[in-house]
């Protein structure tokens, strides 16, 4: 019988810890739910390290992965060359680092706070107080790397941190008034998650109190979900989450995007979806050969 060929072998990869701030049992667990339910539709699932799976140089036909380090993308991304299916791709992830997520979004009109890229080896010389300072060339990996300033003299010290910490470029963004909002979506599904952070006591540095409690300004929730869609697909991360800030007069605008986050509120119907999504491309891959 056909049904009998042998079972989709996949691989999995974690994230390194470093990239996990205050976050690594919920990172783990999204991947090890994933990693189940795609067992349940019958693919044997092997599990890597970050490390291991660069330094093993480790080869599948179907990855799917939560990595970030700057070793692990260009290794993804060799192998997607040489054919293999990779969920988020190396390009995708590489594409949610600080700076090129902004330009990407600014470039393709998702309603976005102003923003702009300045080197950290200069003064501050903007007039957009009060404003956040973020490290351009990664994801946030320490408290220091997304930095709230009311004035010249603060940002000039968050820069000269930066400076020494071998940052090279920083992303500004002006503060935005309004109720933060957290979201998680997966590509080609109905799945669809938000929530106000402040609520569920979900951060990662406790930065959310600077925006304060949620007051509930009304917004349109299809409104979201396309911004989010479409963000998705301009970065190229099927598996996503992100952060954005609803106005008083219910205008959004997204002030973060993440190539597979940890999906901690909502990690068993989240998983679900995301197994569903892999298997899905697996099987179209498998059916267009």
């Amino acid at each position: 019988m056909q049904h009998e060929e042998r079972r989709i072998q996949l691989i999995g990869v974690s994230r390194g810890n470093q990239f996990s701030p205050n976050h690594i049992n919920n990172d783990a667990a999204i991947l090890l739910k994933t990693a189940e339910k795609l067992g349940k539709k019958g693919c044997e699932v092997k599990l890597f390290s970050e490390t291991e799976f660069v330094q093993r140089r480790i080869q599948a036909e179907f990855i799917f992965n939560m990595a970030r380090d700057h070793a692990t993308i260009p290794y993804l991304k060799e192998l997607e060359k040489t054919g293999s299916l990779v969920i988020n791709s190396g390009q995708g992830i590489e594409n949610c680092i600080r700076q090129p997520m902004t330009e990407i979004l600014m470039h393709y009109g998702i309603p976005h706070p102003k923003s702009y890229i300045i080197p950290t080896d200069q003064g501050f010389t903007l007039d957009l107080f009060p404003c956040w300072i973020k490290r351009g060339d990664s994801h946030a990996m320490v408290k220091e790397d997304v930095v709230y300033v009311e004035c010249r003299e603060e940002a000039n010290i968050v820069l000269a941190d930066f400076r020494n910490r071998g940052i090279p470029r920083a992303v500004v963004n002006e503060h935005l008034v309004g109720d933060l909002v957290k979201f998680y979506g997966v590509k080609n599904t109905d799945f669809f998650y938000s929530f106000y952070p402040t609520e569920q006591s979900h951060s990662k540095y406790g930065l959310e109190a600077i925006n304060g409690k949620a007051r509930g300004f009304p917004f349109s929730l299809d409104k979201l979900k396309n911004y989010a869609n479409r963000a998705a697909e301009v970065l190229q991360v099927p598996v996503y989450g992100g952060d954005c800030v609803v106005g008083p007069t219910g205008e959004i605008r997204i002030i973060d995007f993440n190539d597979w986050p940890s999906f901690a509120p909502c990690c068993e119907e989240a998983s679900t979806e995301i197994a569903g999504y892999i298997y899905n491309c697996i099987i179209a891959k498998q059916n267009s050969h």
